[in-house]
């Protein structure tokens, strides 16, 4: 993967910045948006011997994600892989939600996957070269978590943008895989729990343990390999096997 070039959106933090980290760690040139904080995630690609490009921008504006790509092109010249992280959920009651709680989700994070999906993949198939498109999905898309309604059905409509652009992609050579991450460690699980929840609910899944982001960005890191060249249409669970039946949990 050396000297290819990863756009990851949503990496100031989390398993964003993981994905970041890990491709820079397999070789590659890093371009990355988020809303700020990108100090940390710069540093850690620069430490590792390779470049990175940060644009400050909302994955649900289309022009400003058009942007995006036209700067990555003119810094570095080409784009191989797009790793779509960025999200946003709100965990309300059905009947409390309001439309424009339910339209930001949504925006966030099914319109920015296919913003910076359809992007990428004009400008892979321009350039004649392959590539691949990697979207982190969620255990969310297979169980209907209750207080999730926008964001179960944004990840359920990943997945299936998903399995549809890699058979329309295919011929191009590239290849379109998501990941469903179980619960990870990340800052955005403390707007809800303690830690003390965290730690003790972590206890209970089937490996004691939440994920670390890391593991997510090295799942990332192989689909984007060539190892995983002939992978495409692929709905990864990372999940510590959060989504085994009940019976198979430890109590």
């Amino acid at each position: 993967m050396e000297g290819k070039v990863a756009w990851i959106t949503g990496a100031s933090k989390g398993i964003g910045q993981a994905c970041a980290v890990e491709l820079a760690r397999a070789g590659c040139d890093i371009a990355f948006c988020d809303l700020g904080g990108e100090e940390e995630t710069i540093q850690q690609v620069q430490a590792l011997g390779r470049r990175a490009l940060f644009v400050a921008a909302d994955v649900s504006d289309r022009n400003a994600m058009e942007s995006a790509g036209a700067r990555i092109q003119q810094t570095y010249g080409r784009l191989d892989i797009l790793v779509n992280n960025a999200a946003f959920g709100v965990r309300k009651a059905f009947l409390d939600l309001e439309i424009a709680e339910v339209e930001r989700v949504w925006a966030v994070a099914l319109w920015g996957v296919f913003h910076c999906s359809q992007i990428a993949a004009r400008q892979m198939v321009k350039a004649g070269t392959p590539g691949a498109i990697i979207s982190i999905s969620s255990v969310h898309a297979e169980r209907a978590f209750p207080m999730s309604t926008a964001y179960n059905a944004a990840k359920s409509g990943v997945n299936a943008m998903t399995l549809t652009w890699a058979s329309e992609l295919a011929q191009y050579g590239i290849r379109v895989n998501a990941i469903e991450p179980g619960w990870t460690d990340t800052p955005g699980e403390r707007r809800y729990f303690s830690e003390e929840l965290i730690r003790e609910e972590g206890k209970k899944l089937p490996l004691g343990r939440l994920a670390d982001p890391s593991e997510i960005g090295k799942a990332a890191r192989f689909l984007a390999s060539d190892d995983a060249a002939y992978i495409t249409g692929t709905i990864l669970k990372v999940d510590g096997g959060f989504l085994l039946p009940m019976s198979t949990v430890r109590v």
